[in-house]
């Protein structure tokens, strides 16, 4: 009997060793722990929505600088120990994009003036929508002796301000105030914290609206001031309108977004001021007006006049009676004084009754000053120049692409020199003149009686006129009668400031 063939077992490799399990990463679970935390307080009161807001749209860089860190650690702590380190994943990067697309318009949102979105588009309160609950008012009344030879300033960020003369040798405040809040109690909080203050240092008085006392939180506070007559006023203004009437001492104003008005003071006015409008009247002393505004309107000064910044709209004066000057970046005017009015915006400048010496350096304006006195001095590019003199000085003008007009008194004395190039004709209405009308240069010289002003006059491209002012009524243009147009818009550039 034969024996059985054992067969041995079969001989197994061993199994490859497996790969290292990757840690689950707790940079996700640390971000979403972070912002339950914060929603929690919010939810418990201890933050407003205002403030979570805040926190989110400046420090949300903070959430991925915190989340890079956490996985520095992992991906360190994975290879000392041999793990895999954990990637970020798609969630991972899906949660990091929301993070950076919602903080940066969170980021653009808060830069946003809101008070100045809704002055500009005329929205009130009940327009506007709050996102910080409800509005609350509060009300308050300071009152102090104000020192015979004080002055006061007062300072308020966001607010009206209002100063007039008192019948005492008092300095009363009433305020009223807006605070934007979820309740009641958050807005006594931020009442007692915003509570105005008048200080004295030496003969300095100063009211302060502390509407920064509340942190980021908008408080609105309106001052309304009275104080004796004769004292100078010093206002600094972020944003809020100032009014200022009945002063005897100077007037100094800084703001940055304000409808500004003056009126009834016997001392100098300084008004310094970043958008917004600005009305100055029955004023004894000088006028100083500065910064980028809208509108400006000065009135009825028996000292002198200095605008200076940039004007977006219009500019009027009216009755001033002493010298005038007037700095742009377009615009550089001075005068003596004037008995009208002036009107000037962005194509037009129109007045009467000035008393030159008249220095005018512009461009693109149509440009007519009726009853002009005295010596001239002009320059305009690309506009139209009318000229009807009451008193004729000497005159020069210089002027590109516009029809001149100057009309002269009837009995007036003068030597002339005139001359247009490329296409332009010159029109006189005196004979003693002689005119030379070519196709490429037209010239005109010669005396009218007694030549005692000497009228010189350089146009391009348009004609020139002398007329006399009898024989040129002030006019409008004859009905149908086509008006010159300017140059188009690819020769002359747009310009909106004054």
């Amino acid at each position: 009997m034969s024996n059985p063939v054992i067969t041995p077992p079969p001989q197994f490799s061993p199994l490859p060793p497996l790969p290292p399990q990757r840690q689950r990463s707790f940079a996700g679970p640390f971000v979403l722990i972070v912002l339950g935390i914060v929603f929690l307080l919010g939810t418990m009161g201890v933050l407003s929505r205002a403030r979570m807001w805040h926190l989110f749209a400046n420090y949300w860089p903070l959430l991925l600088i915190l989340w890079g860190i956490i996985k520095l650690i992992e991906h360190q702590r994975s290879r000392r120990e041999g793990f895999r380190p954990s990637g970020i994943g798609a969630g991972g990067v899906l949660l990091a994009v929301l993070i950076v697309v919602v903080g940066l318009i969170a980021t653009q949102i808060e830069r946003v003036n809101w008070s100045g979105v809704r002055e500009n588009f005329n929205f009130d309160d009940n327009d506007f929508p709050n996102f910080f609950g409800q509005t609350f008012d509060f009300n308050d009344h300071l009152e102090e002796t104000f020192p015979a030879d004080a002055s006061l300033k007062v300072i308020n960020s966001h607010g009206a301000v209002s100063v007039h003369s008192a019948d005492n040798d008092k300095i009363t405040v009433v305020v009223r105030k807006r605070i934007a809040a979820e309740n009641q109690g958050d807005a006594d909080k931020y009442n007692s914290e915003t509570k105005p203050t008048i200080t004295a240092v030496g003969s300095l008085i100063t009211v302060d609206a502390k509407v920064e006392g509340a942190g980021d939180h908008p408080v609105e506070t309106d001052l309304d001031i009275a104080i004796p007559k004769k004292a100078a006023v010093t206002i600094v203004s972020r944003r809020g309108d100032v009014n200022v009437s009945g002063r005897g001492g100077n007037v100094d104003i800084s703001s940055q977004r304000s409808d500004t008005s003056v009126d009834d003071v016997a001392a100098n006015v300084k008004v310094n001021q970043e958008k917004g409008s600005v009305r100055v009247e029955q004023v004894s002393g000088d006028v100083q007006v500065g910064g980028r505004l809208n509108d400006v309107t000065v009135s009825d000064v028996k000292g002198s006049v200095q605008l200076e910044g940039e004007f977006q709209e219009s500019v009027k004066l009216e009755r001033i009676a002493k010298a005038v000057t007037f700095k742009s970046s377009r615009t550089d005017m001075e005068f003596s004084h004037i008995a009208g009015s002036l009107d000037l915006d962005s194509d037009e400048l129109h007045a009467d009754q000035i008393t030159g010496p008249l220095h005018l350096a512009t461009r693109s304006k149509n440009i007519r000053l009726d009853a002009l006195s005295g010596d001239v001095r002009l320059k305009n590019d690309n506009g139209t120049v009318e000229l009807i003199m009451r008193t004729l000085g000497n005159v020069q003008i210089d002027n590109r692409n516009g029809d001149v007009q100057l009309s002269v008194p009837e009995k007036a004395g003068f030597r002339l020199d005139a001359r247009t190039r490329n296409g332009g004709e010159i029109q006189s209405d005196f004979a003693e003149l002689k005119v030379d009308n070519d196709e490429h240069e037209s010239k005109a010289s010669g005396s009218v009686g007694n030549g005692s002003s000497h009228v010189v006059i350089n146009n391009e491209h348009e004609g020139i006129e002398i007329r006399r002012a009898s024989a040129v009524p002030p006019v409008p243009p004859a009905p149908g009668k086509p008006a010159k147009a300017l140059p188009s818009p690819k020769d002359t550039p747009e310009a909106t400031d004054n």
